[in-house]
């Protein structure tokens, strides 16, 4: 089941079937035989990606098309309880449900591979995983420029990561860049690929994570603000108020509608 929140899909799902979901696009079974007519993906919603979907429809379908939508942010959870699903908690992409994929990627032997990050951060985060999960396989890592590809890099990028036989590749250039680029690559590329944003930064140490306090309500947005105030203060103090806004005028239109 899903709801459309200021028209943009989010399912609802929790964090225990959201891994088996994942899996079963990494690992599709016999029934394809090895052969992908295109990748999946998927998208961790919150109230930016809501904002970004709301304001470009160019980007709401390409969230849409995703494979899967997790309620990552705890609006999402309150967005889908107001619209009649019974979500019960956030599947909060970084760290948690990262490293339940992570997790079950090396318990599975599936191939993993991670694009994105500056080079010092994907350094510090493959040792991390490395670390942690000793027979993890990682076949391919690479940190993009921060300008666009070249279209030789960029089929230089297919060609390695499906000659490395990737299964899941772990997608961190932050939204909306990274759902944009899954959707431009799902011709492309033989893996399911999983935007995480700023998870490669979170995980590296590069980032603090917000007390569970703070998550729990709805106030991770503060901690984040308060970490990258000059980066993120449009996003939050801008934004955030639109969608409360939007939403609740959507909830109303929902409930009461009009007759005749």
């Amino acid at each position: 089941p899903c709801r459309h929140v200021l028209g943009m899909r989010v399912d609802s799902i929790e964090a225990p079937e959201a891994v088996d979901a994942v899996m079963a696009l990494a690992a599709p079974g016999d029934a394809d035989e090895g052969v992908r007519s295109r990748a999946d993906y998927v998208c961790a919603a919150n109230v930016h990606m809501v904002m970004e979907a709301h304001d470009d429809a160019a980007f709401r379908a390409v969230v849409n098309g995703a494979a899967l939508v997790v309620p990552d942010g705890q609006p999402m959870v309150w967005a889908l309880r107001a619209l009649g699903l019974p979500q019960r908690a956030r599947v909060r992409m970084a760290p948690d449900l990262l490293l339940e994929l992570v997790a079950a990627c090396e318990a599975r032997h599936l191939k993993l591979g991670l694009y994105g990050g500056r080079p010092e951060t994907l350094r510090v985060f493959v040792d991390h995983l490395q670390d942690h999960f000793p027979s993890l396989d990682i076949v391919y890592a690479w940190s993009p420029p921060f300008r666009p590809l070249t279209s030789e890099e960029d089929d230089a990028v297919v060609r390695e990561a499906n000659g490395a036989g990737v299964q899941m590749l772990l997608v961190g250039i932050g939204c909306p860049k990274q759902e944009k680029w899954m959707a431009a690559h799902a011709e492309r590329l033989d893996c399911v690929m999983i935007g995480v944003g700023a998870a490669f930064d979170m995980l590296a140490g590069k980032t603090g994570d917000a007390p569970a306090w703070m998550r729990t309500r709805g106030l991770e947005w503060t901690f984040r603000l308060g970490q990258e105030p000059s980066r993120l203060w449009r996003r939050y103090l801008i934004q955030n108020p639109r969608f409360v806004t939007h939403f609740a005028a959507q909830v109303v239109r929902e409930r009461f509608p009009r007759r005749g």
